[in-house]
C-alpha cells in the first residue's frame, strides 16, 4: 500500500438514515488525519437467522414505530468515537477495539449497525488514503491475488417474508452462468425479468414489486413459479442449463415449527425427509442449480438428509445455517452439511469477521457468494467486497429498485475499468454440479 505509516483516525461521526423498506438504519463516517473520509450504510433483513449479529433498534414507538435507531447513533458518536480517536486506520485494528469495548458475542451491547457502519466506513477511508479502489484495498488485506467479476443470483419473483407471504418460498431467481460477460448476463435478466412482468400482466396478475424488486403474485402453488420462470426463459430466446439456470431461497426456517415443515399457500405439512424429497423432484423437473436454506437452520437431521442427497447435484446454500460465521462454518463442513455460505457482512457485524468468513469458505472448499439484504440502501460496498475476495458469485436481488441496481451498475463499471484483469465467473462456480444421469443419483434415502 502506498506509504509506510497509516493515517490514523481523527473523527467518527454517524447519523440516522433510510433503508429501502423505509425504516432507519445507521450512516457512519470516519475522518482520517491525511483529510479523507470514508462513509458507509449498513443495511437490515427482514429474513435473520437465530445467530446473526444484533442490530440496535429504539423501541420508542413514538417514532418509527419503534425502529428508530437513535441509540446505535448514539453508541457510535459517545462510546466507539472516543476509543478510536488516534488509532491507525486499518480495518483489523478499529474492529478489534470495537469487538472489545462491546464485550458481548453477538454486539447487543453496542448493536452490530453501529459497529459495522463504522467498521465498513473505515475500510473506505483507508481505501482512499492508500489511493486504491475499495476492491483492491480488500484484495490487498486477504492477499487475495485474483479478480473476478461474479455471477449475478437474481431474484425474478419473491415470497416469504419479502412479499407478504404470498408464496411460502422465499427467492425464484435467475442465473445467467453461460454469458460471457456481466453486460451480456444483466441483458439476458432482463429479457426474462421484462418477460415474466408480460406473463403476469397478461394473466391478469399484479405486477407491484416486493422488498428486492421481484414480482409477487397470487400463485396456486410454490412450484409455480418454477414453471412460469422455465417457460419464459425459452420464450425469450434462451436455453435452460444452457445459457440461464434457476436458483431458489426456500428460507425453510421461516415455516419450521416443532418439527414440521408447514406451506400456508398449499395448506400442507412435510416432514424433513418429505420436503427434501420434493426438492429433489424440482431439481428433476426444473433447471435449478442452487437451493438456499432448504432446511431450517436447527433442522439438523433435515440437512443430514438433504445434503446426503443434493450436494452433488447443485450448490446448496447455507444462509441462516451459518449467519457469516467461521465457527459455524467449520462445524458444517465437519458434518458434510451444504457445500456453499452466503456471505452477509451485517451478520458477521465487521468487516475483520466477514474477511475470515470467507477465508473459512477457501479452507473447507466451499463456495462464498456474497449477499445484499432485503432491506438495503444506495450504498454499494458489497460489489466492491465480492470483486476483492474474487468470489463466484453475489446474490442483489431483483434489477429493479435503486437500492438493488447501484450495486449492478457498480459492477458494470468495474467490469469496464478491470477488462482484462478480471474475468466474469460465469459457470466456473456450478462446474461441479453438471446434470449426472438419473441412475448416478440416489433419490432421497
Amino acid at each position: 500500500m502506498a506509504g509506510d505509516l497509516k493515517p490514523v483516525i481523527t473523527e467518527v461521526r454517524a447519523r440516522e438514515v433510510l433503508d429501502s423498506r423505509g425504516l432507519p438504519t445507521v450512516e457512519a463516517e470516519v475522518v482520517l488525519s491525511t483529510g479523507q473520509i470514508g462513509s458507509a450504510i449498513v443495511p437490515a433483513g427482514a429474513s435473520r437467522g437465530k445467530g446473526e449479529a444484533k442490530e440496535k433498534r429504539d423501541r420508542d414507538q413514538s417514532r418509527w414505530e419503534g425502529e428508530g435507531v437513535l441509540t446505535a447513533v448514539a453508541a457510535v458518536e459517545r462510546e466507539i468515537a472516543p476509543i478510536l480517536k488516534g488509532i491507525p486506520a486499518d480495518p483489523k485494528i478499529v474492529d478489534s477495539a470495537m469487538l472489545e469495548l462491546d464485550g458481548t458475542p453477538d454486539k447487543n451491547r453496542l448493536g452490530a449497525n453501529a459497529i459495522l457502519a463504522v467498521s465498513l466506513a473505515t475500510a473506505r477511508a483507508a481505501a482512499i488514503a492508500s489511493r486504491m479502489p475499495l476492491f483492491l484495498y480488500i484484495s490487498h488485506l486477504i492477499g487475495q491475488s485474483s479478480l473476478s467479476i461474479p455471477t449475478p443470483m437474481v431474484n425474478i419473483i419473491s415470497g416469504g417474508h419479502h412479499a407478504s407471504w404470498r408464496l411460502d418460498v422465499q427467492d425464484y431467481l435467475v442465473i445467467p452462468y453461460g454469458a460471457q460477460s456481466l453486460r451480456e448476463a444483466l441483458d439476458w435478466v432482463g429479457r426474462i425479468y421484462h418477460g415474466v412482468r408480460r406473463r403476469l400482466s397478461a394473466q391478469g396478475h399484479p405486477t407491484l414489486l416486493a422488498d428486492e424488486g421481484g414480482f409477487s403474485f397470487p400463485a396456486k402453488s410454490n412450484e409455480e413459479p418454477l414453471s412460469l420462470l422455465t417457460d419464459v426463459i425459452q420464450e425469450v430466446g434462451l436455453t435452460p442449463l444452457r445459457d440461464v439456470a434457476l436458483g431458489i431461497d426456500v428460507a425453510a426456517s421461516h415455516f419450521f415449527l416443532n418439527s414440521r415443515y408447514r406451506w400456508r399457500l398449499e395448506g400442507e405439512e412435510f416432514t424433513s425427509r418429505e420436503l427434501a424429497e420434493i426438492l429433489f423432484n424440482w431439481l428433476e423437473r426444473y433447471p435449478i442449480i442452487s437451493v438456499e436454506d432448504g432446511m431450517a437452520e436447527d433442522d439438523l437431521e433435515g440437512w443430514d438428509v438433504l445434503s446426503k442427497s443434493l450436494r452433488r447435484k447443485a450448490q446448496l446454500i447455507g444462509d441462516d445455517l451459518f449467519v457469516t460465521n467461521p465457527t459455524r462454518i467449520k462445524w458444517a463442513a465437519e458434518k458434510n452439511f451444504a457445500n456453499a455460505v452466503l456471505i452477509k457482512p451485517n451478520q458477521a457485524g465487521t468487516l475483520t469477521e466477514t474477511l475470515q468468513a470467507h477465508e473459512v469458505c477457501r479452507e473447507v472448499g466451499y463456495n462464498a457468494v456474497v449477499s445484499a439484504r432485503s432491506g438495503d440502501t444506495e450504498d454499494t460496498f458489497i460489489a466492491d467486497l465480492a470483486v476483492g475476495l474474487g468470489v463466484g458469485q453475489i446474490k442483489i436481488g431483483s434489477i429493479a429498485r435503486s437500492e438493488r441496481t447501484a450495486k449492478y451498475n457498480r459492477l458494470l463499471r468495474l467490469e469496464e475499468q478491470l477488462s482484462g484483469a478480471a474475468r466474469y465467473a460465469g459457470a466456473l462456480p456450478f462446474r461441479v454440479f453438471a446434470r449426472l444421469p438419473t441412475d448416478q443419483e440416489g433419490s432421497v434415502s
